[in-house]
């Protein structure tokens, strides 16, 4: 294994996804930038030479793109030993007015995105004896969700319980697979749903008083992908306020 490990960040061009591209970058590792949206301003940013960081257009719902980007990561880089799932489909709308074709496009990229990445990644990792799967979660598939919608919170649920099930496939193969559950962060997907309006409103009714920092999530990932990180799979670190305490 080199020093320089590979990472692959799905939904990482922008939002969440990019801090978690610059933390990773910035502790040495080489990233791969996984995402719909064109990823080349922030990767030309990390690395103009592509050496250190490469942008992937991919549609995590399409099951053969996943497999051509693992196979695409390793033709560019040689290996890959890190996957976050970052990407994620939010809709705010009332339970009862969800419509079937809004509910299969969230759980599309959410849940199904998610679970057949860590499929793909977690087999290629267990045939080398290797790897850190991060799945990211969040505090609206603990508590049911307040400001996002039914469908987007029953995504994150079934994504902490697939955290579960492939920690306990693949721990005797030397991959360790875990969740990060953060609360409202300050970022503009929340003050969009929120509002800049009700925004003081809304920090005021999280115990800390204030919204979450994406910067410190990236920094909770790229803890749990550490090869330090080995005795821990199976987990969902919590990153929420107080708003779930458990």
């Amino acid at each position: 294994m080199s020093a320089a490990q590979v990472a692959v960040v799905t939904g990482g061009a922008s939002g969440l996804g990019e801090f978690i591209v610059r933390r990773l970058h910035a502790d040495g590792y080489r990233v791969a930038v996984a995402d719909v949206a064109d990823a080349a301003a922030l990767t030309a940013e990390l690395d103009s030479t592509g050496a250190t960081a490469r942008g992937y257009r991919v549609d995590v719902r399409d099951r053969t793109a996943l497999q051509q980007l693992l196979a695409d990561v390793i033709a560019d880089f040689g290996e890959v030993q890190v996957l976050v799932n970052n990407a994620a489909r939010t809709q705010a709308k009332p339970l009862l007015e969800i419509t079937p074709e809004e509910l299969d496009a969230v759980l599309a990229v959410n849940f199904t995105g998610t679970f057949t990445a860590c499929q793909i990644f977690g087999a290629h990792f267990a045939d080398r004896g290797y790897g850190r799967i991060v799945n990211m979660a969040s505090l609206a598939g603990q508590n049911g969700g307040t400001a996002t919608g039914g469908h987007y919170a029953s995504s994150k649920g079934a994504i902490m319980s697939a955290t579960k099930v492939f920690a306990r496939e693949l721990a005797p193969r030397g991959v360790t697979v875990n969740a990060v559950s953060p609360g409202p962060l300050d970022s503009p997907m929340v003050r969009s749903i929120v509002g800049e309006d009700a925004l003081d409103g809304f920090a005021a009714n999280i115990p800390v008083g204030k919204l979450g920092d994406p910067a410190f999530i990236a920094r909770m990932v790229a803890l749990l992908v550490s090869p330090d990180a080995a005795s821990v799979t199976g987990a969902c670190w919590d990153a929420n306020g107080g708003l779930y305490l458990r």
